[in-house]
């Protein structure tokens, strides 16, 4: 750009002086005003206004140039008159500049042929405007919110349970699709819809304490049994999710960002793992990841040190602790004994139990029926969790925004992906994560509310040129194995059309790094 605008400066001036030239030679009027130089300078020196203005001077006397005295006499004076000009001509080539920086922070078109085909919606864009439209949207969908949407959480609450009731009484009858498929689509229904929402504060305003974010699932293993029982803590589920992933997306800081996380991988195990993974991702990686995160903000919160060498951003798997990866932060026995060892017992041995009255073989049947019921709940839940926010057409980012600012709304809309909407019976089966975008729009909203405004925040992104990616699940899992094998990349989003006024430094990364360094 720079060496572009000087390469223009030096061709215009060289057409200037031979305009001068050609004056003296030819006897043109001229005139002692720099104020017209100046004037010549602003309109970027064309050669037609060059010939133009040298040969017609309003207000000045003629000085007749000649001969060789009057004609060098002239050069100079002009030449000095030029020389005034200058720095006119580079003033305004700053303010052009910094406009173009502004303009582009802003969404606005200015330097799009710099950007790929891909990324040209960027200097398009309306940023503001868009950030407004999203925010008054999700406002008013928040203020229709009331019985309806309370009605419609305990309509799916009871789906949730009737999936338990058929699981649990014929899983006895030995490994069948039935109890598999039943007790699968209880535990995922009671994680995705309920503890999700409920834990987001989706129904603080509209529902009963037994839904609220305050108590739900937290503060002893009694209220997680009832409430929300699965392979995550529930403490550390609210870390994890509710803070670092939803409000840092996309970004490194990102706890869930695919791409960072399967980095470690090489060779073929970048293959393996990425397959091996979605079968048992909630317990080799969500548990003791989540636990993780909980664990490093506890230290953050009391100024602990990190123990030499440690990432906190790094995820840690149930292998990573095995192998010891995470002393010093996550205590192996701790995190047994009170994460993955409740769930472990309770689900898998004293469910089945009372079947050890009929027949040990029952009881086994009830073992074998809810294990291959968990591993399909972890496909199920992989399926519908993580391509959300993985694919070569979804973008990451370099620095923090601020909640709910145009830009916070804006990468809710380009780093996430929804799924086929609409209707209860498809939403159901989608966990309800089929309206990613509008969830990481409005993450305090209800399921119904995601309903009702999935059409008019699509809408708003068509009006804004804003992409909104919606593709069936098995297009988002190829996208997104893609990703983890190293087979494709995500989009960078160009730091430089950043919006500043939305951009921010989180005290937690500031903190982390004190820790690090201690």
């Amino acid at each position: 750009f720079w060496s572009g605008s000087l390469l223009i400066m030096a061709w215009r001036l060289a057409w200037l002086l031979l305009a001068l030239r050609c004056s003296c030679s030819h006897g043109f009027s001229v005139t002692s005003s720099s104020s017209s130089t100046s004037d010549l300078a602003a309109q970027h020196l064309s050669r037609k206004a060059v010939a133009a203005a040298w040969s017609q001077r309003e207000g000045a006397e003629p000085l007749a140039l000649g001969s060789s005295a009057a004609g060098g006499f002239g050069m100079v004076r002009h030449l000095a008159a030029l020389a005034l000009a200058l720095p006119a001509l580079w003033a305004s080539r700053r303010r052009a500049i910094r406009a173009i920086s502004r303009r582009a922070r802003g969404g606005q078109d200015v330097q799009s042929h710099q950007l790929p085909a891909a990324d040209r919606w960027i200097a398009d864009l309306d940023l503001e405007g868009f950030g407004k439209e999203v925010k008054e949207l999700g406002e008013r969908l928040m203020r229709e919110q009331g019985k309806e949407d309370s009605e419609h959480l305990q309509q799916m609450v009871m789906w949730s349970r009737v999936c338990a009731v058929v699981g649990l009484s014929t899983m006895w009858m030995g490994p069948n699709p039935v109890s598999v498929v039943a007790l699968a689509l209880w535990t995922h229904s009671a994680w995705t819809m309920v503890g999700h929402h409920v834990g987001h504060g989706g129904y603080n305003r509209d529902a009963s304490d037994d839904y609220n974010s305050r108590g739900f699932a937290i503060g002893s293993l009694y209220r997680r049994v009832v409430d929300w029982f699965d392979w995550m803590l529930p403490e550390a589920w609210n870390v994890e999710h509710n803070q670092l992933h939803h409000y840092r997306l996309g970004e490194d800081a990102d706890p869930d960002l695919l791409e960072r996380n399967s980095e470690k991988w090489t060779g073929t195990e970048r293959t393996v793992m990425s397959i091996v993974s979605i079968f048992l991702w909630k317990w080799g990686y969500y548990a003791s990841n989540t636990y993780k995160e909980m664990k490093v903000s506890e230290m953050q919160r009391e100024g602990r040190p990190f123990p030499p060498g440690f990432d906190p951003k790094a995820p840690l798997t149930l292998g990573d602790l095995l192998k010891g990866e995470g002393k010093g932060v996550v205590s192996r026995g701790d995190f047994f004994l009170r994460v993955l060892g409740p769930y472990a017992f309770f689900h898998f041995l004293l469910l089945p139990a009372p079947l050890l009255l009929f027949s040990p073989a029952f009881f086994l049947s009830g073992i074998v029926n809810l294990l291959l019921a968990d591993i399909l709940s972890n496909i199920h839940g992989y399926i519908v969790i993580v391509p959300n926010h993985a694919g070569s057409d979804l973008y990451r980012f370099s620095r923090g925004c601020k909640p709910k600012s145009p830009t916070f709304y804006l990468r809710a809309v380009v780093s996430s992906a929804n799924f086929p909407t609409g209707g209860d019976f498809n939403d159901f089966m989608h966990g309800w994560l089929n309206y990613q975008i509008e969830h990481h729009c409005w993450p305090d909203l209800s399921m119904l509310a995601y309903q009702r405004g999935q059409p008019e925040l699509e809408a708003i992104c068509k009006k804004y040129g804003v992409p909104y990616i919606q593709e069936n699940v098995f297009i988002r899992t190829a996208k997104a194995l893609s990703i983890s094998m190293g087979q494709s990349n995500m989009r960078v989003y160009p730091d430089q059309y950043e919006r500043e006024q939305d951009m921010m430094k989180w005290s937690s990364d500031v903190k982390q790094q004190e820790l690090m360094a201690a």
